[in-house]
């Protein structure tokens, strides 16, 4: 069978010229990164401000397992299925983050015949949006050690500084560090830290900004340090904000590419799921409603991390209204989380499944929640069975729930027509009734614990002292009003990623909190998440290489 990589190589792609075309975009509102790739211009996006919205559809999930989930390929495969149906559809995804690639989860492109491309590219560099978050992120930083250096005229407190560097790898021995060292002129000595760029507040604040006058606005708020009276310390303070804007100026600009079967895909931007909200730019998405008739979006991780912050926290500041919800499930992974070992995965097992849907059914009842129709499908694997098939349809359905398989891996946009047709036929018959899980008046504390009962399944939120304090601090301060972002494991509902199914009545514990008031929340850490991932023993790089013909291998 052939690898994801070797499937994207061997396509026969169009050029984007001609996929742009069929969105009524000339090629002069693009700018051509290659013959496969562009960023579509701010004049484009303005022309097409007044069309009518499409349907916003979000891909989510189970918690993810070994076993594999396929999210980013049920968006693409959908995707192509409504084009095979001959709808209009717009598929808008994050970019891909260098760290993940090279660590354990490999590429973000989709897999198998639901793929977009080119792969590669979108993989590794793709138009530099990335370093260019990451170079604004570090002259943020810079700037803030030279203006110490040069006299402190904002009276920082050098043990209060909050702005991290970043790096857009996985790179665990940088995640505390000493800086300063050497003579005077080397500057102040004192402890750092980096984060992953995607962990980067501009990540945030670009994702989510409406166009470059808001991205400056929500720059210029970003707390970087609090000084001797502990009053914030701003980026404009430090006067950074049109070098930071300059460096972001065409990274605000969404990019184009394709599927394997020419549906239009909008890529653009990629905040950490764990640390941020995990979706792809509000402008992306917005721009897709413009242009399509259908639009699949998807949020990082499962469902109680992606979609709760695409809901809470995306579509409260950007002000979107989702019509549907697919939650994407496989028989494999509902039986991992039945205690099944991973080397067993493929023998039928209708009670470990029984068992293990129970992960199924709480995101289910979570999505629910929030007032969207929900459509459950299965990502087909051969070793599932007829009667592993039939228990979770029947499950589903009995939860006033629709149900559909998918075979896109193997299929392409026909695997993925069944998902498609289902979700015409939900959003005929189901009126969406959205609404956000909590309101912005109620306490930080009332927003933790409400994610944390509803979302999560917690029985309490057990808060550390540091917590405690800075969570009072953030609201003497004005912050008290934003959404909270909660930063907890991917892999299982609660803080500990050893508790799989559905765990119940446990203590959620809050380790730490701080504001990103340019992007507009608050960062509630939890458990022992990391802002910084390391690499496995054996990370995914071992494998990747290039060949003498310029072609990467290796990538999955």
């Amino acid at each position: 069978m052939k690898t994801d990589i070797q499937i994207a190589q061997e396509a026969v792609m169009e050029p984007v010229v001609k996929v742009a075309g069929r969105l009524h975009i000339d090629e002069d509102d693009l700018e051509l990164y290659g013959k496969y790739k562009a960023k579509i211009s701010g004049r484009y996006l303005e022309k097409i401000e007044n069309n009518p919205d499409g349907k916003l559809i979000l891909v989510t999930a189970i918690n993810p397992t070994p076993a594999g989930e396929g999210k980013t390929t049920t968006s693409v495969g959908l995707g192509q299925a409504f084009g095979r149906l001959g709808k209009k559809a717009v598929i808008a995804l994050r970019e891909p983050s260098l760290g993940p690639c090279f660590g354990v989860k490999g590429g973000a492109a989709g897999g198998g015949y639901a793929q977009a491309v080119p792969m590669e590219d979108l993989n590794l560099h793709f138009t530099g949006d990335f370093h260019a978050i990451t170079s604004a992120n570090n002259l943020l930083a810079a700037m803030l050690d030279n203006h110490i250096q040069q006299g402190n005229a904002l009276g920082i407190d050098t043990r209060q500084i909050v702005w991290k560097r970043c790096l857009d790898m996985n790179d665990r021995v940088l995640r505390n560090i000493v800086v300063g060292l050497g003579s005077k002129m080397d500057g102040t000595v004192r402890e750092d830290h980096f984060v992953i760029t995607v962990a980067s507040e501009i990540m945030a604040v670009l994702c989510l900004a409406a166009d470059m006058e808001d991205m400056k606005k929500r720059l210029g708020k970003m707390v970087v340090a609090y000084n001797y009276q502990g009053m914030p310390v701003t980026a404009a303070d430090l006067q950074a904000v049109g070098a930071m804007a300059a460096l972001l100026k065409d990274a605000m600009k969404p990019n184009l590419i394709q599927t394997l079967e020419h549906t239009p895909v909008l890529v653009h931007g990629g905040p950490f799921a764990n640390i941020a909200h995990g979706c792809n730019s509000v402008r992306a998405t917005k721009a897709a409603l413009k242009m399509a008739d259908y639009v699949v979006t998807e949020a990082g991780f499962g469902a109680d991390l992606g979609a709760e912050k695409f809901f809470d926290i995306k579509c409260r500041i950007g002000g979107l209204k989702p019509d549907a919800a697919v939650l994407v499930a496989t028989v494999r992974a509902l039986k991992y989380n039945g205690g099944t070992a991973k080397q067993d995965l493929g023998k039928e097992n209708l009670e470990a499944l029984e068992k293990g849907i129970a992960n199924l059914e709480k995101h289910i009842e979570n999505l629910q929640k929030y007032g969207v129709p929900v459509v459950v499908t299965l990502n087909s694997f051969l070793t599932d069975t007829e009667k592993e098939i039939a228990f979770v349809k029947d499950f589903c359905e009995k939860r006033n729930c629709e149900f559909a398989l998918s075979t896109v891996w193997e299929n392409g946009g026909k695997g993925g027509i069944a998902l498609a047709e289902k979700i015409l036929e939900t959003l005929e018959k189901k009126e969406s009734r959205f609404r956000v899980l909590y309101e912005d008046e109620l306490p930080l504390k009332g927003k933790i614990e409400t994610v944390a009962k509803e979302i999560y399944g917690a029985g309490n939120v057990c808060y550390a002292p540091a917590a405690e304090r800075q969570l009072k601090q953030l609201e003497a301060l004005g912050f008290g009003h934003l959404p909270v972002c909660m930063a907890k494991t991917q892999y299982s509902l609660s803080d500990n990623p050893e508790l799989l199914g559905r765990p119940e009545d446990f203590t959620m514990n809050v380790r730490e909190a701080y504001v990103c008031a340019g992007a507009g929340f608050v960062v509630v850490l939890t458990g022992a998440v990391m802002t910084m991932p390391g690499l496995p023993k054996e990370p995914a790089a071992l494998h990747i290489d290039v060949n003498k013909d310029g072609m990467v291998t290796g990538l999955f």
